[in-house]
């Protein structure tokens, strides 16, 4: 994964005799892109830490537009705010690309959570990374232009799967980033331009990483999860 070890990072970060305890409870499953984990409303029985693929948090309207609140990769854990108290989803967690994840109940979680302190700390640090990235993604959202954004999300996908290239439509980007799909191919032409990425049939290959990061906004660096908790 771009030199990076797969498996859950916060599974790693814990001691043995923590993480034994946590695994002990956990059931490895196997996600689609396109799986529905949760929809808004539903409650959150069940709390994934990905292990490889992308799993992301997608608001949607009532006019049926969306716009992805938060990426998941094998740095944290999609419905992990479940770890704190019961309670419904408010966004759509959808996969974005192919994976596989720890599947563990959200109240035996739950019930870890208080009786083990490094369980408790590590998901501790990664939420707070998390509300952290969520309030600088409002700034994000409203004041840089598409092309920026779309350099970081791109980013982001790069940050968390294996290899350079993966498959993104120009209207699933659209999506993702609350953009009409023009705004999307305009932004895209002008990173294929730069010589950061090929793009052609709905799949994008990330061909100079620099560029790619001289064009991303400082957002993505300034407060991403997985960054903040390397």
């Amino acid at each position: 994964m771009n030199g990076i070890q797969a498996g859950n990072r916060l599974i790693a970060a814990l001691g043995p005799a923590d993480r034994a305890a946590l695994l002990a409870h956990t059931v490895p499953v196997e996600f689609p892109p396109g799986q529905i984990f949760h929809e808004p409303g539903d409650p959150i029985d069940h709390v994934y830490f990905i292990d490889q693929g992308i799993v992301s948090a997608v608001a949607v309207l009532h006019d049926g537009r969306t716009v992805e609140t938060v990426m998941v990769g094998f740095e944290g854990v999609a419905g992990g705010l479940a770890a704190a108290v019961p309670q419904p989803a408010f966004t759509r967690n959808v996969a974005q690309m192919a994976g596989a994840a720890r599947r563990i109940d959200a109240a035996r979680l739950r019930a870890l959570v208080a009786e083990r302190p490094a369980i408790r700390e590590v998901l501790s640090v990664y939420l707070a990374a998390l509300q952290a990235e969520l309030e600088q993604s409002a700034a994000c959202n409203a004041l840089h232009r598409a092309e920026q954004r779309l350099a970081k999300w791109l980013l982001r996908c790069h940050d968390r799967v294996d290899g350079a290239a993966f498959n993104l439509t120009q209207e699933y980007m659209a999506s993702m980033l609350g953009s009409q799909r023009t705004t999307m191919n305009e932004a895209a032409q002008n990173l294929l331009k730069l010589g950061a990425i090929t793009y052609s049939r709905g799949r994008i290959t990330v061909t100079d990483r620099a560029a790619l990061e001289r064009a991303a906004c400082e957002c993505y660096r300034a407060a991403d999860v997985f960054h903040l908790t390397l």
